[in-house]
């Protein structure tokens, strides 16, 4: 298991070594191609996954079939389709990796038992709801704001993803057109 998950762990909640190695054991880790994806839309989601190295995306597909990205997911970040997850139902979403990425994943009922034997993995786990919870109005939030604002925003807000994230698919979490970022990236540079 990832070193990196548990610093994560450790930075919520304290382990101990023995706990730290018995909880490894309830994770796989899976080395992911660029562009592979790793849950599809319409398949039972039955893993959680924590991003070791790498950048995921979870998108869908509208009614007209073009992709539309809602979530990233860099290092130290968990990602699934939560509800599906949670029902072992089928998924609305698909999981792509953007880079050549490792996450360490967990099935559902592994994670089910994972908290039973390690109560004090409940208070690490809502931690990170929370602060997913507050992202995600945070994100509400912003779609109030101008096009070029929401960009301005974002972009000083979280200058990794500017660099990361190929121009076609930042565009489609943001909302806009490729060629209306460009545009604002342009812009930008000019100044």
């Amino acid at each position: 298991m990832s070193e990196v998950l548990l610093n994560h762990i450790n930075r919520y909640v304290e382990l101990d070594e023995g706990i730290a190695q018995e909880i490894a054991a309830f994770f796989s880790t899976l080395k992911l191609q660029k562009r592979q994806v790793i849950l599809e839309e319409g398949s039972v989601c039955n893993q959680l996954f924590f991003v070791s190295k790498g950048c995921l995306r979870l998108y869908y597909l509208d009614d007209k079939g073009v992709e539309q990205t809602i979530q990233f997911a860099l290092e130290t970040w968990w990602m699934t389709d939560i509800d599906a997850f949670n029902k072992k139902g089928k998924s609305s979403y698909s999981i792509q990796a953007l880079e050549n990425s490792e996450v360490v994943a967990i099935s559902k009922d592994d994670w089910t038992l994972l908290l039973e034997k390690f109560p004090e993995l409940e208070k690490y786990f809502r931690q990170i709801y929370e602060r997913a919870y507050a992202a995600s109005l945070f994100r509400i939030k912003l779609f109030r704001l101008s096009k070029e604002e929401f960009y301005h925003l974002f972009r000083d807000s979280y200058p990794g993803f500017i660099q990361r994230i190929p121009q076609k698919i930042l565009a489609s979490f943001l909302g806009f057109t490729p060629e209306y970022l460009s545009e604002l990236r342009k812009k930008n540079e000019s100044k």
